[in-house]
């Protein structure tokens, strides 16, 4: 899998500079990828578009409650 276009982003609540977060890159077509910010030559998770939005609509405030 060629990442070399991808443009990971970490969220802007990242604590610590982001140098303990997760990276996340959505903008290659029909994935999203995620890493590990401490490790950025290490695995990659990919996920396609529905899982990734399954996903974060179980991190929006409220879902837990």
């Amino acid at each position: 899998m060629d990442l070399s276009n991808a443009h990971w982003r970490i969220s802007t609540r990242s604590s610590n500079g982001g140098a303990t977060c997760v990276e996340v890159a959505d903008n290659l077509p029909g994935a999203v990828h995620v890493r590990d910010s401490k490790d950025r030559q290490g695995p990659v998770l990919t996920f396609g578009p529905t899982a990734w939005r399954a996903f974060v609509h179980t991190l929006e405030p409220g879902y837990l409650k």
